[in-house]
């Protein structure tokens, strides 16, 4: 399980967020899905055999992911703080640095140990990527597309204005159905 933290957490954030948005759209993700995401942000297919990770761990890391998700969804900085905090806790969440016995390069991990299964690695990773951003924020930067129909969950990371919406297709299509409807509230 890699678990790298690099600078502001992004790339266990974006692997969190990839897994949510996945498990949410299809909460039985199938083993393949679930494996190619995992493999595309970056973990070892070595890692990922049936014995390595067995379908009950399967099965505890989409919920795990159904949680993470609760949390994405949540844009009051504070719920959102607590809510890591309590992940963090139930986790065990002691800072640790592994090479997973040589397979991988020294990284972070936050979860019990080298015994700790999918579900605990995903929740400590996923919580902490998203505690490195509100202290590097200040605030949740993250939460579920305000486009009526839309319930991707994204990351606002980049600079500007807090982000509403999943992306800049959904961005525009808002706004062009507000132009639209107060164009027919002139007429």
């Amino acid at each position: 399980m890699n678990d790298t933290v690099t600078t502001g957490g992004f790339r266990p954030a974006r692997r969190l967020v990839d897994l949510a948005n996945a498990v949410r759209a299809n909460p039985d993700l199938p083993r393949a899905e679930l494996v190619e995401l995992l493999i595309r942000h970056g973990e070892n297919p070595d890692d990922l055999t049936e014995e390595a990770f067995p379908p009950a761990h399967e099965e505890a890391l989409r919920a795990a992911a159904a949680r993470m998700a609760a949390v994405l969804a949540e844009t009051d900085t504070d719920r959102a703080a607590h809510a890591l905090n309590e992940i963090l806790a139930e986790c065990g969440a002691r800072p640790r640095l592994t090479d997973h016995g040589g397979r991988h390069p020294w990284h972070l991990h936050v979860d019990r140990g080298e015994d700790a299964d999918w579900a605990d690695w995903f929740l400590a990773s996923g919580a902490l990527a998203l505690a490195q951003i509100v202290t590097e924020y200040g605030r949740a930067t993250w939460g579920e597309c305000a486009a009526p129909g839309c319930t991707t969950l994204y990351l606002g990371t980049g600079p500007g204005s807090a982000r509403r919406y999943c992306s800049t297709t959904c961005a525009s299509r808002a706004r062009v159905a507000a132009h639209r409807r107060r164009k027919r509230g002139e007429a």
